[in-house]
C-alpha cells in the first residue's frame, strides 16, 4: 500500500505543532518506506505519547507551511480478521492495561448511555455477537454527512441529531460498548477502496474502533460495517481528543488537506 497526505497551513506566528500521521509498525503491517516533506525545511524529533503511538514534533514558521508524508506499507492481502466466537470476559478478568477503555471519557459516555445501551442490546449474546449488533445499529440509525459535528460533539450530541462523520460513528459504538462492559479504543488511519465501490468524494483519514475480546482486539467500523482490505492504522486511544492528526499551539489557518491510500504493484513500489 502507499499511503500518505499532505497538509498547508497558514499562520502569522512561529507555533509549537505535533503531527500523528505515521502508520504504526506492527505484526499485521510494516512501514517498508517512508518520506517527510517539511516546507519549509524545520528541526523535528518523534517521542511515543501515552498511548504509545509515534509523534512528530516540531514548531512551524510564521507564513506559509506544508507537510508532506507519504510511505510503503505492507499488510495482509487479507481483510480484517474474524472470530465469531471471540467471548466477552467478565470485568474481574479482564488485563489491567483494558480498564481504561471500560470508562468515560471526553467523547464516549457510556455512564450516560448506560441505559439506553441496555435496553437496546442487553438480550444480545455476550461478545463478537453483541459487538457486531451494536455496529449494525450505528450504521443503520446513523447518516453520514460532513459538517455535523464539531470539536465539542460527544456520542450523546450524535446521538440526538443522528448524523455524523467516522469519528461519530466511532465514538457512539464505543460508548455503548463500554456500557456493556466491553473494552473499546478509538483508532484510525487509512483505509483504501480495495475491492469496494469508490466513494463520490475525495480520500479522507478513517476511524474505527476496537474491541476486546478473547486475547486480543479486535477492529470493528460501524460506519463501513464490512470487513475491509488493507485498513492501516495510525494511531489509538480513548477517543478522537487523543489521537488528533495535527495538534497546532496557536492560530493556524488550513488551506488545504489531501490523503491518499492506494494499493500498489512491485513496478510501481520499486520506482520510487
Amino acid at each position: 500500500m502507499r499511503v500518505g497526505c499532505a497538509f498547508e497551513y497558514g499562520t502569522t506566528q512561529n507555533l509549537p505543532a505535533v503531527f500523528l500521521v505515521r502508520p504504526e509498525s506492527s505484526s499485521r503491517q510494516r512501514v517498508i518506506d517512508e518520506r517527510w516533506d517539511f516546507a519549509p525545511a524545520i528541526a523535528h524529533h518523534d517521542y511515543r505519547d501515552l498511548y504509545g503511538n509515534v509523534c512528530r514534533r516540531t514548531s512551524i514558521p510564521a507564513g506559509s507551511f506544508r507537510l508532506g508524508y507519504d510511505a510503503l506499507v505492507e499488510v495482509p492481502d487479507e481483510a480484517d480478521p474474524v472470530d465469531l466466537d471471540a467471548l466477552q470476559h467478565p470485568v474481574e478478568d479482564l488485563p489491567d492495561e483494558a480498564l481504561l477503555y471500560t470508562l468515560p471519557s471526553r467523547y464516549c459516555l457510556p455512564d450516560v448511555l448506560f441505559e439506553r445501551a441496555w435496553q437496546l442490546f442487553g438480550d444480545t449474546r455476550p461478545g463478537w455477537s453483541c459487538v457486531q449488533t451494536i455496529c449494525d445499529w450505528v450504521h443503520a440509525e446513523l447518516r453520514f454527512q460532513y459538517g455535523a459535528s464539531n470539536p465539542a460533539t460527544t456520542a450523546v450530541d450524535v446521538l440526538d441529531q443522528k448524523m455524523g462523520v467516522c469519528r461519530d460513528y466511532a465514538h457512539v459504538a464505543i460508548s455503548f460498548c463500554r456500557a456493556m462492559n466491553i473494552p473499546a479504543r478509538y483508532a484510525f488511519g487509512y483505509i483504501p477502496d480495495i475491492e469496494v465501490p469508490p466513494p463520490d468524494t475525495p480520500m479522507d483519514f478513517c476511524a474505527w474502533f476496537e474491541a476486546y475480546l478473547g486475547d486480543r482486539w479486535w477492529a470493528f467500523d460501524p460506519r463501513n460495517n464490512e470487513r475491509r482490505k488493507g485498513r492501516i492504522t495510525i494511531a489509538r486511544g480513548r477517543d478522537a481528543l487523543d489521537v488528533a492528526m495535527v495538534t497546532m499551539y496557536g492560530p493556524a489557518a488550513l488551506g488545504s488537506m489531501t490523503v491518499w491510500a492506494d494499493q500498489v504493484g512491485n513496478d510501481e513500489r520499486f520506482a520510487r
